[in-house]
């Protein structure tokens, strides 16, 4: 098994787990549950992070099939355009959708909690955008092993087309049209790790029982800049990948930091921004968080040090991989 066979076992998740958690999501405003809601929030999050191993791995998959007999260039190049596209608006519906879920998640409102007027709304649009590119990615990726379907012709995507222009343009930007590109991205890196530090380590040192001078919930007011800290990270590290993609996509190192990050997004989507976390919330000055608390916060401690610690190995494994 190699990495072009995980991406045969990843790509129809983000697919199929968009349409699900967009049918949710109108369900939850047709019947105007809050539960609904959130669990539709929770489902294009969780869709979101499982999207980054799929769309890393597909380029892993086009280098595998490339010149490959029988298969058409241009097919595969038109599904990577699509598939860039369709990651883009899956990660900014999951970063609207995680803000709205941290929402439903605050004390200082009445329950149950209204989100913002902006936020469903903008989830709606940007759902609706990437419901159709998963579909424009999933039959332009479905083309290239069953030509069949084409009726005896190439029908390029328009959509994949635009997006097979965008990745060597995204990647000549970072790499060849200035030297501080790089060092830039680096920079936006490191502020994106520092505000994930601040804001969900200490909301994490609080729940593991050190600062018992603060109250949950004011550190729990911090969540966005951490969310934001991982956007941050998220979008610097994709521009990382697509200007250089096989300097990561067969180090070992890098896969185990997008399982890292896969599973402490996760952690933090579920246990600190649904509503199961006002329980939590509720802790005021020198009261001892719940024994499952500490666990969890102990674990999203360790996984967020372990990425910092893998993302800074990547480059020396890397050497000794040549």
């Amino acid at each position: 098994m190699n990495l072009a066979h995980i991406h045969l076992l990843l790509n129809h998740w983000p697919i199929i787990g968009s349409f699900i958690a967009f049918a949710l999501f109108l369900v939850s405003l047709i019947a105007n549950s809050d539960d609904l809601k959130q669990t539709s929030f929770a489902s294009f999050g969780l869709i979101a992070l499982l999207s980054i191993p799929t769309y890393m791995s597909g380029n892993v998959a086009h280098e595998v099939l490339k010149g490959s007999a029988g298969l058409s260039q241009a097919l595969i190049e038109t599904h990577q355009g699509a598939a860039l596209l369709a990651f883009v608006f899956m990660e900014l519906t999951g970063a609207v959708a995680l803000i709205g879920l941290w929402q439903f998640s605050r004390m200082s409102r009445p329950l149950p909690v209204p989100v913002a007027r902006w936020n469903s709304p903008a989830v709606l649009v940007l759902s609706i955008i990437t419901v159709g590119l998963m579909a424009v990615t999933g039959n332009t990726g479905g083309a290239i092993r069953h030509p069949e379907i084409l009726s005896g012709q190439e029908t390029a995507s328009i959509v994949g087309a635009i997006g097979a222009k965008i990745v060597p343009a995204t990647s000549y930007f970072v790499t060849g049209y200035s030297r501080w590109v790089w060092p830039i991205l680096e920079t936006l890196h490191f502020l994106g790790l520092i505000l994930i530090v601040a804001a969900i380590g200490a909301l994490n040192l609080r729940l593991m029982g050190f600062l018992k001078e603060f109250p949950v919930a004011p550190l729990h007011r911090l969540l966005p800049w951490g969310i934001a800290g991982l956007v941050l990270n998220i979008t610097t590290g994709m521009l990382f990948f697509v200007g250089m993609p096989f300097f990561y996509a067969y180090n070992p190192v890098f896969y185990a930091k997008m399982v890292s990050v896969v599973v402490a997004g996760a952690t933090l989507l579920l246990f600190c921004c649904t509503g199961a976390f006002r329980a939590w919330a509720k802790l005021g000055p020198g009261e001892n968080p719940p024994a499952f608390a500490r666990l969890i916060a102990a674990s999203s401690l360790f996984l967020w040090i372990l990425i910092i610690v893998l993302g800074r190995y990547i480059p020396l494994t890397q050497e000794s991989l040549k």
